[in-house]
């Protein structure tokens, strides 16, 4: 078969198959995120079916799908949001980094990784999924309850350090050193704190450079400048996805909303690649050995997790029950966690298969323990003779800050919201 034919056969395959099998997920009330990891085992090196022809145009549209990601999810955010956030929850997100990122590192250790491998795995362990989370408080219809907001402050803290630790990771894996990683982080830092500034003192201005009535100058001009900045901000080791976050943050308003619109599709297809593409890259023989060190990384990381909403909803003066509700909510771990495996599996191979077992078991955890965490403490509780205190959630009022609830990881687009500046 001539090589561009059995490009077009599998890669026709392979979309086709990721349509099917998110539909599937969508009868059954699950992310897809397992089953496009699991397609893409079933398919890659080690496989039922090994995809040869498909492969670099595969890795290629991996890279796009993490950028789109990224660039989404600045677009959900304006600069003043993410300043109130980083004033507001700073408190609630370093205690979030301390349980969570710490049981990574540990781990990544003593399996013998060394300092670049625990810095990688504690990313892993440390960002909760934004898809997962939005597309499950949804389903509760627990948007307007008291500890909703406190949850998306954590996330939006999460999001917001991804553009620290990305171009420090990135530099460790591309060996630079310390004096290089040094820079890489100050230009880092630099970037996003010029980034802020501008989107908060001239946004408007901004906005309108890039603004167009017609969709598809606007789709252009929005992609091409977005793949730019990836690549120049890739070239400073200061990593592709920070740069595609940085564009979405300096955009709003209606230029915001009209690009999110035109954009979804195209994250979806290729955000779906990606995590197919990551499974193609994972060896499933490799993931049997490692199932007990993932399965108690993610027990552990259950409860540390419970335990960082938990931490937060308090300092906020929620009751006890929305308390373990936003400590259960934030379990699942996703497309963060895909891309941070992702960016290091070339440096330390070993990463891939915990990774991909890790994130299996807490996107299927991730919504039991968002519906059951609360009901089994007040259980507790009531045979130890207490009682759990509170009162129920109230509705907060719609003006209460909020993310726009796109989710990435069912890859289905939520209700739009409005972006706020």
């Amino acid at each position: 078969m001539h090589d561009t034919t059995a490009l077009l056969v599998e890669l026709g395959a392979v979309i086709l198959g990721l349509g099917l099998v998110g539909r599937l997920a969508g009868r059954i009330g699950l992310s897809p995120i397992p089953l496009y990891l699991l397609a893409g085992l079933a398919f890659g090196h080690g496989g039922l079916i090994p995809l040869k022809a498909s492969e670099e145009f595969t890795m290629v549209g991996a890279e796009i799908g993490v950028i789109l990601l990224l660039l989404l999810l600045g677009l959900e955010y304006s600069a003043s949001e993410l300043v109130t956030s980083l004033k507001t929850q700073y408190p609630s997100g370093a205690v979030d980094f301390v349980l969570n990122a710490t049981p990574g590192a540990v781990a990544a250790l003593v399996l013998g990784w060394g300092p670049v491998g625990a810095v990688a795995l504690a990313g892993v362990t440390w960002i909760s999924s934004s898809g997962v989370i939005a597309k499950v408080m949804t389903d509760l219809g627990r948007l307007g309850n008291r500890e909703t907001p406190v949850v998306l402050g954590v996330l939006v803290m999460e999001d917001l350090a991804m553009a620290v630790y990305l171009p420090l990771l990135t530099a460790m894996l591309a060996g630079v050193g310390l004096a290089g990683g040094s820079l890489a982080l100050v230009i880092a830092l630099g970037a996003v704190g010029l980034v802020l500034y501008l989107a908060i003192r001239h946004g408007r201005l901004i906005s309108r450079a890039v603004s167009s009535d017609n969709p598809e100058m606007l789709l252009l001009v929005v992609l091409g400048l977005t793949v730019l900045v990836a690549g120049v901000a890739q070239q400073l080791q200061v990593s592709a996805a920070v740069g595609a976050f940085l564009v979405g943050i300096a955009l709003s308003g209606e230029v915001a909303e009209g690009a999110r619109k035109l954009l979804t599709p195209l994250r979806d297809l290729f955000a779906a690649v990606f995590f197919v593409f990551f499974g193609l890259s994972t060896n499933p023989a490799d993931i049997p050995p490692v199932l007990l060190p993932a399965a108690l990384l993610a027990l552990i990381t259950t409860f540390t997790k419970i335990g960082t909403g938990y931490y937060a909803a308090r300092r906020a003066g929620i009751g006890s029950r929305g308390r373990w509700r936003a400590g259960g909510t934030l379990v699942a771990r996703g497309e963060f966690s895909i891309v941070i495996a992702g960016l290091a599996v070339a440096t330390e191979p070993r990463i891939g298969p915990v990774a991909t077992a890790y994130v299996l078991i807490l996107v299927i955890i991730g919504p039991l323990t968002a519906r059951w965490t609360q009901p089994v403490a007040a259980r507790i509780e009531a045979r130890r003779g207490a009682g759990v205190g509170g009162t129920e959630a109230e509705p907060v009022a719609k003006s209460a800050p909020e993310r726009r609830l796109g989710s990435h990881d069912d890859l289905t687009p939520e209700p739009a919201g409005e972006k706020h500046e």
